[in-house]
C-alpha cells in the first residue's frame, strides 16, 4: 500500500498523513499512516451497513 501510495498518488506515505482506502462493497476501510517508528494499517469492516 504504501508503493500504491507513493507511484499513484505521487505522496509520500512516512509524513504521518493518514491515506484511507475504501473496497468496492464499501463495508471494508483501511487506514495507513505512519507512526514514528513505522507505518500501522488499521482494518475496519461493517457488518450491516457501507460507509458513505
Amino acid at each position: 500500500m504504501a508503493a500504491l501510495i507513493r507511484n499513484e498518488l505521487d505522496k509520500a506515505p512516512f509524513t504521518g498523513t493518514v491515506f484511507v482506502f475504501r473496497a468496492r462493497r464499501a463495508d471494508r476501510l483501511k487506514l495507513l499512516y505512519w507512526e514514528g517508528s513505522g507505518l500501522v494499517m488499521t482494518y475496519k469492516r461493517l457488518e450491516e451497513h457501507s460507509f458513505a
